[in-house]
């Protein structure tokens, strides 16, 4: 039991940070004693969603504090509101779209609704005093984006005389990839949020009744993408995290470590057995596997590769 809370050490002595993503403020102490190192995602829509109306900065603060309190000193990411897409809130009146994932969603609505996305940053900030905050911004597509958001902030926390924050921004459309390089000089780290990133690289809605199934995480394509995010990260010095579903998968885990991530954000139960799976591997044996998996062809490939 106590072995979940060691760090999640390889053989050879390489750390990989293992958090939780969680989606309500108490799961922070369940994530806490699951053994996370802290929360890699927090998704803050549980304060948005099933309401008749946005939450107050009073309440995102009182939520957020919350969480700090818990995790005691570990990291929390907070990700702003990300809904549009397959998530909705009637308060916001907005127009039907024919295609939902291609429309106002994530930081597109936050830019779209500045008053919304403001109250969010002020209590992200003003949470931020008591224990370590990072802001994430989700589906980030366009370098414009990033800067009218990184300048919104900039405003709330000049407003608030708060002190810096690291920011970072979901990885998980195909252009994000593209402008790795741009975006790494920009931000602190990146997240790769692996279900989105596969359901836009391979088109496919992962939610779809007959495709679903074949929109693997684990398709070369989309490792060939997360390799190319992690190489331009490291090459500006920064770190990348992986909060989408094959980061809690042990062969997934395994490659992603291999490929350089530093960070795997998993579902609270999965926490110790994705930490004891790095720990049964050399950095050198999941780099060997990472390559392997980049040069396969398909998917099945990758899936039938031995660990």
């Amino acid at each position: 039991r106590l072995r979940c809370y060691e760090p999640a050490l390889m053989i050879d002595g390489h750390r990989v940070e293992v958090v939780a993503n969680i989606g309500r403020a108490e799961e922070a102490t369940q994530a806490v004693n699951a053994g996370g190192e802290g929360v890699g995602l927090l998704r803050t829509e549980f304060l948005f969603l099933d309401r008749t109306s946005p939450p107050t900065e009073e309440e995102q603060f009182a939520a957020y504090h919350e969480m700090v309190k818990a995790l005691n000193g570990l990291p929390l990411i907070i990700r702003t509101l990300d809904i549009g897409g397959d998530k909705a809130a009637p308060y916001l009146d907005m127009p039907a779209e024919d295609n939902p994932f291609l429309g106002v969603r994530g930081i597109r609505l936050c830019l779209a609704r500045p008053e919304l996305f403001r109250d969010q940053l002020r209590a992200i900030y003003r949470a931020a005093k008591y224990g370590p905050v990072k802001i994430m911004f989700p589906m980030v597509s366009m370098l414009e984006d990033l800067e009218a958001a990184k300048s919104m902030a900039a405003e709330v926390r000049w407003e608030l005389g708060a002190r810096a924050v690291e920011i970072g921004i979901m990885i998980e459309v195909p252009s994000a990839v593209v402008l790795a390089d741009e975006f790494a000089a920009e931000v602190d780290f990146f997240s790769i949020g692996t279900n989105d990133l596969t359901q836009y690289v391979l088109a496919m809605d992962r939610g779809h009744p007959v495709l679903a199934k074949q929109a693997d995480g684990l398709h070369p394509a989309v490792l060939r993408m997360i390799d190319r995010t992690v190489r331009a990260a490291q090459g500006a010095g920064r770190w990348v995290g992986v909060c989408g579903g094959i980061a809690g998968d042990p062969k997934g885990a395994a490659i992603l470590a291999g490929l350089g991530v530093a960070e795997l954000s998993v579902s609270i139960p999965g926490i110790a057995a994705i930490k004891a799976q790095i720990r049964r591997l050399s950095l050198a044996k999941a780099q060997d596997l990472a390559r392997r998996a980049v040069a396969c062809r398909t998917a099945a490939e990758v899936r039938s590769l031995p660990l």
